[in-house]
C-alpha cells in the first residue's frame, strides 16, 4: 500500500486516504457507520486483529495491549474508545498499522472500504462543532459518494497517548544578540504554528504564520509585489519558509513547487518540516526542490538550519 502512495507525482496537490469505518451506536441504540480516513502515505499494511498481549502501566484506556508483528512489538489502539464512540462488535475487525515520525502504531477499526485519490482543494478544514466531538483529532473534511469522511490526527492521538512522543523546545533555545532573520511558518495545526513561533523567535527570528499552503502562497505573492513596487529586495521582507507537507487547499509540496518554479520567489529556501518525512518518501520533497526536510522528532535541529540556509543563500551575517 505505501508503495502504492509512492507513485503520486509530488507537487501535484494530491494525495491518497485509505477509507476505513467504525461501526457505532447512537445513543438511542441506532446503529450507525462513521468514516474516516488516513494518509496513505502513514500505512504500513492493513491486517486482521492480532493476538493482543497486555502492557503494564497503560497511559490510555484506549491502548488495548500490544502485538509482534515481524518481530516488532506494536501497541494497539482502540480509535472507537479514543473518539469516545460506543463501537459495536464487528465481525472481523482491522488494524492498520502506521509509521509517522519513526513510530509504528496499530489502530483498531470495524472495517476498511477502499483508497481514495483527491486534490487537497476538495480537503475542508474542520469547523468547530467538528473538532468537539472528536476531542480534537480531526485535520479535514471530504465528502466522498455522499459520505462525509473525517480525515484523523493520528499524530495528535499517538502524542496524547504517549507524552514521550511529544515534540519538546530546547529548554536553551535563546536569542544571542545576533541578527534577525524572516521566517514564514506554513501549517494547518495552531499548536505546531505556536510552537514553532515561540521556537525561532528565541532564536533572532521575526515570525509570521500562514494555515496552509493556499495562504502562505497568497502571502508571498504579495511580498512579491510590493518589493517590485517600492524597489526593495526580497529578503527584506521574508527570508525563509518552512512548512508542513499535510494541509488543506494547498500541501507543502505544491508549495515548495510553486515557489521554486518563480523567477523571483525560488530565491527563498524552503524548509520541509513534517511527520512523513522518511527515507521512503524523502525523495518527494527532494523532487519539488526543497532545500531541507526535517522531521518532527527533530524540531530542534530547525532554527539553526534554519539559519544556515539563510546566510548562505543571502548572505547575512549570523
Amino acid at each position: 500500500m505505501a508503495q502504492h502512495n509512492i507513485l503520486l507525482e509530488a507537487g501535484t496537490n494530491e494525495l491518497e486516504i485509505v477509507e476505513f469505518y467504525i461501526d457505532e451506536q447512537t445513543p438511542d441504540g441506532q446503529s450507525y457507520k462513521g468514516y474516516y480516513g488516513v494518509n496513505v502515505a502513514k500505512v504500513l499494511e492493513i491486517i486482521r486483529q492480532p493476538t493482543i498481549t497486555e502492557v503494564p502501566q497503560v497511559t490510555h484506556s484506549s491502548i488495548l495491549g500490544a502485538f509482534n508483528q515481524r518481530s516488532r512489538i506494536i501497541p494497539l489502539v482502540d480509535l472507537a474508545i479514543w473518539l469516545d464512540k460506543t463501537r459495536t462488535e464487528p465481525l472481523e475487525p482491522k488494524v492498520i498499522v502506521t509509521e509517522f515520525n519513526a513510530v509504528i502504531t496499530g489502530f483498531l477499526v470495524s472495517g476498511v472500504t477502499r483508497i481514495h485519490r483527491m486534490s487537497w482543494e476538495s480537503v475542508e478544514p474542520p469547523n468547530r462543532y467538528v473538532s468537539s466531538f472528536s476531542s480534537d483529532s480531526i485535520t479535514g473534511v471530504v465528502k466522498i459518494d455522499g459520505r462525509i469522511i473525517f480525515i484523523l490526527d493520528l499524530e495528535k492521538i499517538v502524542a496524547e497517548i504517549n507524552p514521550g512522543m511529544r515534540m519538546r523546545l530546547n529548554a536553551d533555545s535563546r536569542k544571542d544578540g545576533g541578527a534577525c532573520y524572516r521566517a514564514m511558518v506554513v501549517d494547518d495545526s495552531a499548536l505546531i504554528r505556536n510552537m514553532l513561533k515561540s521556537l525561532l523567535e528565541g532564536a533572532n527570528f521575526s515570525v509570521e504564520t500562514a494555515e496552509n499552503g493556499r495562504e502562505g502562497w497568497d502571502r508571498l505573492q504579495g511580498y512579491k509585489e510590493r518589493a517590485d513596487r517600492e524597489g526593495r529586495d526580497l529578503p527584506e521582507f521574508i527570508q525563509i519558509v518552512i512548512s508542513d507537507i499535510e494541509m488543506p487547499s494547498m500541501d507543502g509540496h505544491s508549495l515548495t513547487k510553486r515557489i521554486k518554479e518563480d523567477p523571483e520567489l525560488r530565491r527563498l529556501p524552503v524548509v520541509l518540516f513534517s511527520s512523513l518525512i522518511s527515507d521512503k518518501l524523502r525523495h518527494k520533497g527532494e523532487a519539488v526542490g526543497a532545500d531541507d526536510q526535517i522531521t518532527k522528532p527533530q524540531i530542534d535541529k530547525l532554527a539553526t538550519r534554519s539559519k544556515e540556509l539563510i546566510v548562505e543563500r543571502f548572505g547575512i551575517p549570523a
